[in-house]
């Protein structure tokens, strides 16, 4: 999605006014039913710090990076087919908001925020439950595959409509990633779109933060400038898939 795509309108009283979302900060309710949050503008690159081109991501390939926290985990996934668009969604406070679409070229790229939403499963160094399951892949959760899986209890999220409910006990999609694709096919992190689970993640990990993060503080530290980017199976050491 470029830039020109994210323009939000909001009507106060009789003034309009457009917005980027990269160039603000805090809770966004527009009038139309969109929930975003907007954070520091980061590049994903790869751990050499180079960055990423989209049209060099491998197809249904799980990759990892952190944002907008150094401790939140993210999921990027490259999509065998576009994805779909103008999504409606419903957080399980019931508040309503509309995921847009992929980036890249065919709208295939999307990433989410891989804590799962139902019981904060996420993927650490040590292991993961929830990732993108290929197509070819038969899976537990779901009849169908080529979705996003936890496998601590069998959450399933559609990777292809802002990561919605399938089946599980998740009460809502995951919190979407808002990427921006720039012309010279870099990508960037710019902000969340519904609602997070960071506050109870925080909450909830603090011996994890000690042992991977140095501490809490250093765990809830905004990321800034660029975010590294894994595959998954480089950064965890064992992947537990149903």
């Amino acid at each position: 999605m470029n830039r020109r795509n994210f323009l939000k309108v909001i009507a106060a009283g009789a003034t309009v006014v457009a917005v980027s979302p990269s160039l603000i900060r805090g809770n966004l309710y527009a009038a139309d039913g969109k929930l975003y949050v907007g954070y520091e503008k980061a590049q994903i690159v790869d751990a050499a710090g180079i960055p990423i081109k989209a049209s060099r991501l491998e197809k249904e390939v799980t990759y990892i990076f952190n944002y907008p926290y150094a401790s939140t985990p993210c999921m990027l996934i490259n999509l065998p087919e576009s994805s779909e668009q103008e999504v409606a969604l419903k957080s399980e406070m019931g508040e309503d908001y509309i995921w847009k679409n992929g980036v890249g070229k065919d709208r295939t790229i999307v990433a989410y925020v891989a804590i799962c939403a139902h019981q904060l499963t996420h993927p650490t160094p040590n292991d993961s439950f929830i990732q993108y399951v290929p197509k070819n892949k038969p899976t537990m959760a779901y009849g169908n595959s080529g979705i996003i899986v936890c496998s601590a209890h069998l959450s399933a999220y559609d990777a292809r409509a802002g990561a919605k409910v399938l089946s599980g006990a998740a009460s809502q999609p995951l919190a979407a990633v808002v990427l921006e694709h720039a012309d010279d096919d870099t990508l960037w992190a710019v902000g969340i779109l519904g609602a997070d689970k960071f506050q109870d993640y925080f909450r909830a990990f603090k011996p994890e933060f000690k042992q991977f993060y140095n501490g809490a503080a250093e765990a809830k530290k905004l990321v800034s400038i660029s975010a590294k980017t894994v595959k998954l199976t480089e950064f965890s050491k064992e992947l537990i898939q149903y």
